[in-house]
């Protein structure tokens, strides 16, 4: 690893764990966390949960595990630029997609629905949840007993009705304060992917053409760049050497807008990042490019009628789940049903966000199917 800048996150003076344990030996604090996340049940879920396209629509999609590498990849990258630590980077990327539900989005707002009038549902406060209680591996604790630092990453956003509750890690929601420059390179490398990944997924899906994207102004200025340079190129070569300028792109300008921002700042440490605005960010003019394509993006794929459908059964799907739950506890399996006596909602919740697109599928069945299931 390069040099740290005096203002990055420093595993030898972490704010510590919920539980007291010796340090490692062999690696850092920050590398110990990683390497708990990579073990943990709810990071192989990942591979079976998606975000725009259901696992079973084509191999080739990303998963939020496969998402989860590329933001780990990207943020890395930055962090390395910056003089930052790469494995907190790595742990808040590999991290941060836990407490999601399966269906992408369509199963958030379905299960944060069902959960109106129980508390809500916040899928960083459920990843959060993941790594502070429900991961069940260690003789001595509940979860991962990760860092104050990575776990400040992975809370991205929180309601102010819910920070309260959080102590210390819910404090800078209510004073507006910055978490470390690791976790926003983290959240900005989640950007990056995402929406990359999905200009590549939604043209591999046929839902969204080469000429359609080529609104988008950043989309487009790679592809003529690309065309001018490769003029007989075509089919996916073309559709990956536009993808990785654009990655590109955004990586270059977002290390030189922070790099200015971080300049003009000069924080001393890590605590006067925590006091500063924003530091990681990309240039104006990019992060109008950017909004631009979020735009085109929920336009014409995320609302594409193909989307809609998948979407409209996958809500129904978490729906019909939770209520059934909620009707007969005795549903659950044995475990949920001992966590339902504190929080009948709860407990429910975190059952459903934990399952995978397909175990969604086959519990529905199970519930709902007249013909025989496998129990």
């Amino acid at each position: 690893m390069l040099e740290l800048a005096p203002y990055a996150a420093q595993p030898e003076r972490t704010r510590g764990r919920r539980h007291q344990e010796p340090p490692p030996l062999g690696r850092n604090e920050f590398q110990r966390d990683r390497d708990r996340i990579i073990h943990s049940t709810a990071f192989r879920r990942l591979e079976y949960k998606t975000q725009v396209f259901v696992n079973h629509e084509g191999d080739l999609f990303r998963t939020r595990l496969t998402h989860s590498l590329e933001v780990a990849q990207i943020g890395r990258g930055i962090a390395r630029n910056l003089g930052l630590h790469e494995d907190l980077v790595e742990a808040i990327a590999l991290a941060h997609d836990l407490g999601h539900t399966p269906f992408g989005h369509a199963g958030q707002d379905a299960l944060n629905e069902c959960m109106r009038g129980h508390g809500g549902f916040e899928h960083n406060l459920q990843s959060l949840r993941v790594v502070d209680e429900l991961e069940q591996k260690y003789a001595g604790f509940d979860g991962l007993n990760l860092t104050f630092e990575t776990r400040e990453g992975i809370l991205k956003h929180c309601s102010r009705d819910n920070a309260p509750s959080l102590g210390e890690l819910g404090a800078r929601f209510l004073h507006g304060h910055s978490p470390s420059l690791e976790a926003q390179v983290a959240n900005l490398a989640d950007e990056i992917a995402y929406n990359n990944h999905d200009v590549d997924d939604g043209l591999r899906s046929g839902l969204i053409s080469i000429e359609q994207l080529s609104q988008a102004s950043l989309f487009s200025r790679q592809l003529e760049e690309v065309r001018r340079l490769y003029p007989v190129l075509s089919g996916r070569r073309l559709i990956h050497e536009t993808v990785r300028r654009m990655i590109n792109t955004l990586v270059v300008d977002l290390c030189r807008q922070s790099e200015c921002n971080i300049a003009e700042s000069a924080p001393i440490d890590i605590d006067a990042v925590r006091t500063a605005e924003p530091l990681i960010a990309f240039s104006s003019a990019m992060q109008q490019e950017q909004r631009e394509l979020k735009r085109f993006l929920h336009a014409n794929l995320y609302r594409h009628y193909r989307v809609n459908r998948m979407s409209s059964k996958a809500g129904r799907i978490i729906r019909e789940l939770f209520h059934a739950f909620i009707e007969d506890v005795t549903l659950l399996p044995d475990e949920f049903q001992a966590r339902a006596k504190d929080s009948r909602a709860r407990a429910i919740a975190d059952y459903i966000a934990g399952m995978t697109d397909r175990y969604a599928i086959l519990e529905h069945r199970r519930l709902f199917a007249i013909e025989d299931q496998p129990l």
